[in-house]
């Protein structure tokens, strides 16, 4: 069935194709299945409720953000057990308490022992008992402590003498996003996974009732061959994904839900070159395929309905309101063919990032439904 016109919607757009959306949440749930283990979805690239509760749909109902207004916007909606999966610091502490105060399960990460420390003087003064996981490091990419480190215990330690509960261990393969091959993947996968489940056997070693060993992201989560001692996954742009996924292996470019809907405002005939009213306000200036075999510059170019561009064309360069359009052979672009007021759709290199810029989303069906998206930090 032909997908609805969306001549009238105002350009530019953030658009997700609900068919392709339901496929990938299909192909997430199977490998979870198969895996044994439930998912705890990230939201933080959906940021709508409505899109939320298709991804939790056959889930305990638990859910990971990465911002507190994620956190007020889901909650207000109903969902009430959320991990708030970015470290926590002494600046925050108000903002959460108060939140708890309010009735939402809230889990706390951390990944230093001074922020046990601080963490606990607080919970005293405050007489709040604060739910935490303890941040891993699996490969040297981003935050968290290493599995095997004195800090870990040393950590554990605080938060058991502070009265603090803490739950379990957290980590991301952010490395995951260097992998160049699906062996690579499956390799991290399960380096992701010893990392928590090690860590984990140490803590409970040590006394530490360890309840939640979670692990995750899309490559990682979709890769992995197995799954022993780990308790959720967390994932999120999967529901969506994006050329940085399909460069790395992890989906086709066909999979991809999320594209910014564009019209072309101008053309460079000296340069061979297209004007649209997408610049880096709509699409970002995220750069994460310029280091892969096929760089997509600041978008890939398909048609008005989605379909692929003979020749095939990226956004070449972006300025705020202005996209600068491109063969990606670099020879002219024939101009005729795209008539000022020319509708097309721009694939982004990092679905969240993208999606950032946009208030609402307008969901593509058998019909248009927009969506509102949460924003900002809270």
């Amino acid at each position: 069935m032909p997908q609805p016109s969306t001549h009238a919607i105002s350009t530019p757009a953030l658009l997700i194709d609900e068919s392709i959306f339901s496929a990938n949440i299909a192909r997430m749930n199977d490998c979870m299945a198969r895996l044994g283990v439930p998912l705890r979805p990230h939201l933080k690239t959906v940021k709508n409720i409505e899109l939320a509760r298709l991804m939790l749909r056959g889930h305990p109902g638990g859910a990971t953000v990465s911002t507190l207004a994620e956190a007020d916007y889901f909650f207000q909606a109903g969902l009430d057990d959320l991990t708030y999966a970015v470290g926590i610091s002494p600046g925050r502490f108000d903002a959460v308490a108060s939140r708890l105060h309010d009735g939402l399960s809230l889990t706390l990460i951390l990944d230093h022992p001074d922020t046990a420390r601080a963490l606990g003087d607080y919970a005293r003064r405050k007489s709040i008992d604060f739910q935490v996981l303890i941040e891993l490091d699996a490969d040297g990419d981003r935050a968290g402590l290493g599995p095997d480190s004195p800090e870990l215990l040393e950590t554990a330690e605080l938060l058991r003498a502070h009265r603090l509960g803490l739950r379990g261990v957290l980590v991301h393969a952010g490395g995951s996003y260097g992998c160049r091959s699906s062996a690579e993947l499956t390799a991290m996968a399960e380096r992701e996974r010893q990392a928590a489940v090690g860590a984990a056997g140490r803590l409970r070693a040590q006394g530490h009732a360890i309840d939640v060993v979670s692990v995750g992201s899309t490559p990682t989560a979709l890769f992995a061959e197995r799954l022993d001692g780990v308790t959720e996954v967390r994932a999120g742009v999967y529901s969506c994904m994006d050329l940085v996924m399909a460069g790395l292996g992890v989906c086709s470019v066909d999979d991809i839900a999320i594209s910014v809907l564009t019209e072309v405002i101008g053309h460079r005939p000296a340069t061979g070159e297209l004007l649209i009213d997408a610049g880096w306000m709509a699409l970002s200036r995220d750069r994460g395929t310029a280091g892969h075999a096929q760089d997509q510059g600041y978008g890939l170019v398909r048609d008005a309905q989605g379909g692929p561009m003979n020749p095939e064309l990226i956004v070449r360069a972006t300025n705020q309101e202005h996209g600068i359009v491109a063969a990606r052979s670099g020879a002219s672009i024939p101009l005729k063919r795209f008539p000022i007021g020319s509708r097309l759709r721009i694939l982004p290199n990092h679905a969240c990032a993208t999606a950032a810029q946009f208030e609402r989303l307008i969901s593509i069906g058998d019909e248009l439904n927009v969506l509102p998206r949460c924003r900002g930090w809270g």
